[in-house]
């Protein structure tokens, strides 16, 4: 069984940017960063589940919160003004083994970091040709 810790991923900067384990509930890892304003807590879930059929299944969630000082009736409070999401889910066969599950890990990093279809399309929310 893996211990959580600490994960360091860089921002579009290039910035390091740290989630600190929050708890494990129900099989489910929350990691957090904050700034300070548990509402603007960026968090990251990590899952891990088998189905009925044998399938192994992991699932990785992403919520990145923007927020804004609001002044109502002459009092600022930080308010979430919109928030981007990110759903990614894994699935292997239960007698995968660890070289296709790697596999499937390499490609995906090619697929997020491909500047010549997938990034155009979420940085600069460029349509499919």
């Amino acid at each position: 069984m893996s211990i959580l810790s600490n994960m360091v991923l860089k921002d579009h900067a290039d910035a390091d940017v740290t989630f600190t384990p929050r708890d494990v509930v129900s099989g489910v890892a929350t990691l957090v960063h904050s700034d300070g304003v548990p509402v603007g807590e960026k968090v990251i879930s990590i899952s891990q589940s088998r189905t009925t059929t044998g399938r192994r299944k992991f699932g990785v969630k992403l919520s990145l919160p923007v927020v804004q000082d609001v002044v109502v009736a002459g009092i600022s409070r930080p308010t979430i003004v919109r928030t981007g999401y990110a759903d990614l889910t894994l699935s292997f066969d239960g007698t995968s083994n660890a070289d296709e599950r790697e596999d499937l890990l390499s490609f995906l990093r090619g697929v997020l970091a491909n500047t010549t279809n997938v990034r155009p399309l979420v940085e600069s929310l460029d349509y499919i040709r």
